[in-house]
């Protein structure tokens, strides 16, 4: 196999075992925020906001995977 084949290959499987974390993180979070609101329909304001900023914060690991993924594979 070419080494630049081999070098996308390793890159593509790095990315998308990176991309795994934050997947997971954001149907967790949606999950447990619904499962929260469900339990207790008059904290849907604070609930709510804190969900937002913390898929925020998760979909920020996910595109920081995603940058890597793109410098390893122009210069590596």
């Amino acid at each position: 196999m070419d080494p630049e084949a081999l070098k996308m290959l390793a890159v593509g499987i790095g990315v998308g075992l990176g991309m795994l974390g934050p997947g997971l993180g954001l149907g967790l979070i949606g999950y447990s925020a619904l499962q929260g609101i469900a339990r207790n329909p008059e904290a849907r304001g604070p609930i709510f906001t804190n969900m937002i900023l913390i898929a925020g914060l998760t979909e920020a690991i996910g595109i920081y995977v995603l940058i890597v993924g793109i410098l390893l594979a122009m210069i590596v």
